[in-house]
C-alpha cells in the first residue's frame, strides 16, 4: 500500500493521535481542596472505574445538555469509589480540568506529512460531543477536513457507522481510504467499512507508506 493508492486517511483519537496526561495527582490536589485526602493508588483506581463507566457511554453525549449529565455522572462514579461525600456537581469542574491530553509522540509530523501529500483527513474516534474542542485547544484541529464522534454517529466503533459517515463528508469511497487505529475495534471497524487498516503509531503507520 502506497500513498498514489489513497484519497484519505482517518485516524482514531485516543491512544492514536492523543494520550492522556497523568491526571491522578491533579485529581487527588482538587480532592484536598474539598478536604478529602486519599491516597494516589486510591484515586488511581476509581479514575480507572470512571474511565470504564465513560468509554461504553460516549456516543451518549450528543449535545451540550446531554455531555453535562455524563460528566456529573461520571465523577458520580469516581467519587462514590472513594467514598467521598461531595456532591459531583461540585467536582465536574475540577475533574474536567485534570484530564489534560497531549498529541502521540510523532504524530503532529505525520499530519504534516498526510497534509503534505494532499490527502483528505479525518479524525474517528469513539468520543463524546466536546472532540474539536479538545483539538482545536492542542491545534489540531485544522489538520482534518472532518471530525466524526461516536456522540455524532450515534454509536461507537466497531460499527462502521462512524467510518461511513466520514467516508460520506470526505467524498472517498472505502476502497481508497486507510483508517489508522490502536485496538482491534478500529480494525474490526475498518474491515465493517471496507477501508484498509493499519495499526498504531500514527508515524510508523505513515512511514510504512513511504
Amino acid at each position: 500500500m502506497r500513498f498514489a493508492d489513497l484519497g484519505a486517511v482517518t485516524v482514531d483519537g485516543y491512544g492514536t493521535l492523543l494520550e492522556l496526561e497523568d491526571p491522578v495527582t491533579p485529581l487527588a490536589e482538587a480532592l484536598e481542596t474539598h478536604g478529602i485526602r486519599r491516597s494516589l493508588p486510591e484515586v488511581a483506581e476509581a479514575f480507572a472505574k470512571e474511565a470504564a463507566y465513560y468509554r461504553p457511554r460516549s456516543h451518549l453525549a450528543r449535545d451540550p445538555a446531554s455531555l453535562e449529565q455524563l460528566r456529573h455522572e461520571c465523577v458520580a462514579v469516581f467519587l462514590d469509589a472513594l467514598h467521598a461525600a461531595l456532591d459531583p456537581g461540585d467536582f465536574v469542574d475540577a475533574f474536567m480540568g485534570a484530564i489534560v491530553f497531549r498529541p502521540a509522540d510523532g504524530a503532529v509530523e505525520a499530519l504534516g506529512v498526510l497534509r503534505a501529500r494532499e490527502l483528505k483527513l479525518a479524525i474517528v474516534s469513539n468520543w463524546d460531543c466536546s472532540l474539536p474542542e479538545r483539538l482545536e485547544t492542542l491545534g489540531l484541529l485544522g489538520y482534518f477536513d472532518a471530525v466524526v464522534t461516536s456522540a455524532e454517529a450515534g454509536v461507537p466503533n466497531p460499527d462502521p457507522a462512524p467510518l461511513r459517515l466520514a467516508m460520506a463528508q470526505l467524498a472517498v469511497t472505502p476502497g481508497r481510504a486507510l483508517h489508522v487505529g490502536d485496538e482491534p475495534s478500529d480494525e474490526q471497524g475498518a474491515g465493517a467499512a471496507g477501508m484498509r487498516f493499519a495499526p498504531a503509531p500514527l508515524s510508523a503507520a505513515v512511514e510504512a507508506l513511504l
